[in-house]
């Protein structure tokens, strides 16, 4: 069997690596010419970092990564409101990493030249579509060329052109009316240097602009003096993204300020941190209803491409990660197309749960009680499976 992924991302290079860890032919084309380590921090909950221990990347997470274990909620005073143990200090069986996207991308394409050649990733190669019979799917290219396979996984992000062809009536995404800023500066760690922290506005959120409480600032090591940090700010009410929306800006200090530069946390100087960033990214916070179904005959999406959910809760590339597993047992086990479709039926009601998790998440953000935080967090660890006990590994044999 040949599985052509499109999208070398976190999704795509590990379901590249899990199909073959289950002996399954894997190949990857991506539109960018170059891979770098760009972007910023993310969070790997301990349910993704087991599937890639499991594909014998353990040691080096740890290696390139920090294990976070509590999240401080605290008021834009810095008053500490509610603290959640997380990783190994919570009771899970892996660690929760905060690392570098890029740091993590290197490593995932790394480890995919190492164990499947270096050809099997194929640059400067944007899908643009396919077409498909009983027996085999083609891939189009934006050069002209075509690439045959007898599956065709859409790892291609947000604005997925696989998913555009399955579902061409999807409309725009869903925006939730919030602005994003996200960045890196280095700074010595704050408190244990373990812990993320998240501040926010008081009171009880607007939907609209300009209101203290809908705003939110998260902070978090990804290295020994790296902090990466992200600024949510409520401008608008929720609703479609506008056409013309701004997608990736580079970020200006002055307009994060203008939001949240004057609150006092003490542990952590605002300014500062926002000031002396190397890089900023703006963007807004958006998702998508989930699907009835995510592919078709032989092709199938993974990641943000099936389930765009907003970046809350560190489950965004842990999510995409569980796919890659998820797809890789269910095309061991029954091929193709049973397999796709075993697929989808094990990861459908799982990640339309953590987008619906992720919009009453971003709903509870003007909650301050203890108890409010305490009731809000261990809700969206059930609803999301994180404390859930992970299924058996399969029969077949998983090479690293």
């Amino acid at each position: 069997m040949r599985v052509l992924i499109a999208g070398a991302g976190i999704g795509g290079l590990t379901a590249a690596l899990a199909l073959h860890a289950a002996g399954i032919e894997a190949s990857l084309v991506e539109g960018a010419r170059e891979l770098r380590p760009l972007g910023v921090g993310i969070n790997l909950l301990p349910h993704a970092v087991r599937e890639l221990t499991d594909l014998g990347l353990g040691d080096d997470l740890a290696r390139i990564g920090v294990a976070i274990t509590e999240n401080v909620y605290c008021d834009r005073f810095g008053a500490t409101l509610f603290t959640e143990k997380r990783g190994l200090a919570g009771g899970y069986d892996r660690p929760q990493y905060a690392v570098h996207r890029g740091r993590l991308q290197m490593l995932l394409l790394s480890a995919v030249h190492e164990r499947l050649g270096p050809g099997a990733v194929r640059t400067g190669a944007r899908l643009t579509g396919f077409t498909q019979d009983t027996d085999s799917v083609r891939a189009a290219l934006a050069d002209g060329k075509e690439i045959a396979a007898d599956v065709l996984v859409g790892a291609d992000g947000l604005h997925s052109a696989v998913r555009a062809q399955l579902h061409p009536d999807q409309g725009p995404l869903a925006w939730s009316g919030v602005r994003m800023w996200r960045g890196v500066t280095e700074r010595r760690p704050f408190l244990g240097g373990e812990s993320m922290l998240i501040a926010r506005g008081a009171g009880v959120v607007a939907r609209g602009a300009g209101s203290e409480a809908g705003r939110e600032l998260i902070a978090y090591p990804i290295g020994p003096d790296l902090i990466n940090w992200v600024a949510q700010v409520q401008v608008a009410d929720p609703g479609p993204l506008p056409g013309d929306a701004n997608w990736n800006l580079p970020g200006r200090p002055e307009d994060v300020l203008r939001h949240i530069g004057h609150w006092k946390l003490g542990l952590l100087d605002v300014p500062a941190l926002i000031a002396d960033s190397s890089m900023i990214l703006e963007y807004p916070m958006v998702d998508r209803d989930p699907l009835s179904s995510w592919g078709s005959g032989r092709v199938t999406l993974l990641g943000d491409a099936a389930h765009p959910m907003y970046p809350l809760g560190a489950n965004g590339a842990s999510q995409a990660i569980v796919d890659a597993r998820a797809l890789a047992d269910a095309l061991a086990g029954a091929g193709c197309p049973a397999g796709l479709a075993a697929y989808e039926k094990s990861r459908q009601e799982p990640t339309a749960a953590v987008v619906a998790a992720n919009r009453e998440l971003h709903a509870g953000v003007g909650a301050r009680t203890p108890a409010e935080l305490a009731r809000i967090t261990a809700h969206y660890r059930r609803v999301t499976g994180a404390d859930r006990p992970h299924h058996d590994p399969p029969q077949h044999d998983r090479h690293h």
